[in-house]
């Protein structure tokens, strides 16, 4: 039996928070802690006595003193960072000072640069074998399910992969001319810069939205999908035998961006520092403010997603095609969980990962990405816990 410290009370967590309730027999007891302790109450008030024990503290996640001081009073045997990206290493440091597991969905991000990399973290390998813990990097869908479909499909089908093509569809409707499916700042931040893929041993990049394909998924339709740079590119490139090259695509909408190109040509995605009436702000922090709250999307969101992986490589010197993916109903997730699915498909993996860690299958003192780990008791547990997968040995392949 173990106890989780939960970091962040918004939609993923608020998922995790439930998933952790629902496997008691893991989870004795965790605690809800945030900037914004009411929050945390809520959730705590809507489980309270259907599972695990659930305490709630009030933290600032930027401050590793108020981080040390929450770990060693509440003792536990994992914390589960659901917070900003911004603040992975003040908790990573904390974790370190405690000598307690760590665990995030999103890797670090630095607050005045847009620029996903996972050098900081990885940073922290030697530091974290040394103290006997471990640190699990990027256990949400993507990156989190993506690495361990990988891992899956390299230990199962192939002996070289040579492409990977991720695709991140959701075809979700809320009704709002545009809103984003999870943080605003994060979101816009991702979708506005520069996109990039690896190949041949290097990033090629390309100009943001430049490069966009059709793609017919599965129990959806088809769909308008643009390449992006995503963390999981970064070390799936290291950790894949026979990689050649490896894409990233996202579904957007033609509202979605045409809201969003003429928000960025007057200036509101801005990460950039501007003075208004005699004070200092950020106009992207500033549209986060005016925009639907994420977890407010849940009850009116109609519609599926479809997140996969199709790999091209070799087997026994014989060319093989893999796709595997699932498919999550924001409806039925509302129903379980009170979140819509890009919430769920991130906070169940979060709860798993974390499950692994406690459980012994993935305690491997220092910082590790998941696909570096044993895939088949985590692909077990996806079918387990609401996230089931399919395969298909013969799928439209994306055009090049």
């Amino acid at each position: 039996m173990a106890k989780a410290l939960i970091i962040g009370a918004g939609g993923v967590a608020s998922v995790a928070v439930h998933k952790c309730v629902q496997n008691s027999e893991v989870f004795e007891e965790i605690c809800i802690a945030s900037r914004t302790k009411s929050k945390c109450d809520a959730l705590k008030e809507k489980l309270d006595g259907q599972g695990c024990k659930i305490s709630t503290a009030k933290v600032d996640a930027n401050n590793v003193e108020e981080l040390i001081a929450l770990i060693e009073d509440f003792n536990p045997d994992i914390v589960i960072n659901l917070a900003l990206p911004y603040q992975d290493l003040t908790i990573m440091d904390a974790c370190l000072a405690t000598k307690t597991h760590y665990l995030d969905t999103a890797n670090y991000e630095p607050e005045d640069t847009a620029k996903f990399e996972y050098k900081w973290q990885w940073e922290y390998r030697e530091k974290f074998e040394k103290a006997g813990i471990t640190a699990i990097l990027g256990s949400g869908f993507d990156p989190g399910v993506t690495g361990v479909f990988s891992a899956y499909a390299q230990k199962h089908y192939f002996d070289e992969i040579h492409q990977i093509d991720i695709l991140d569809c959701n075809a979700g409707d809320h009704g709002y001319p545009f809103a984003t499916n999870f943080n605003p700042e994060i979101n816009i931040r991702e979708v506005s810069a520069k996109g990039s893929y690896w190949e041949d041993g290097h990033w090629v990049e390309t100009e943001p939205m430049e490069i966009k394909k059709v793609y017919d998924f599965p129990q959806v339709g088809p769909r308008d999908m643009y390449l992006l740079h995503h963390e999981e590119i970064e070390s799936l490139a290291l950790n894949i035998k026979g990689i050649q090259r490896i894409r990233f695509f996202m579904t957007f909408g033609q509202s979605y961006l045409t809201h969003l190109k003429c928000l960025e040509n007057v200036g509101m995605t801005s990460i950039e520092p501007i003075m208004f009436e005699g004070k200092e702000i950020i106009p992207l922090q500033f549209l986060k403010a005016v925009l639907p709250d994420p977890a407010s999307l849940g009850p009116r969101t109609k519609g599926k997603t479809n997140i996969g992986c199709i790999y091209q490589g070799v087997k026994d010197g014989k060319p093989v095609n893999y796709y595997v993916y699932n498919v999550c109903d924001h409806e039925e997730c509302y129903k379980e969980v009170g979140s819509q699915a890009v919430s769920y498909t991130t906070g169940v993996p979060a709860m798993i990962g974390a499950m692994l860690v406690v459980n012994g299958t993935w305690n491997k003192p220092g910082v590790h990405n998941v696909e570096e780990l044993d895939p088949d008791a985590f692909m077990e547990a996806l079918n387990q816990w609401g996230l089931p997968w399919v395969e298909d040995f013969n799928p439209t392949l994306v055009q090049d």
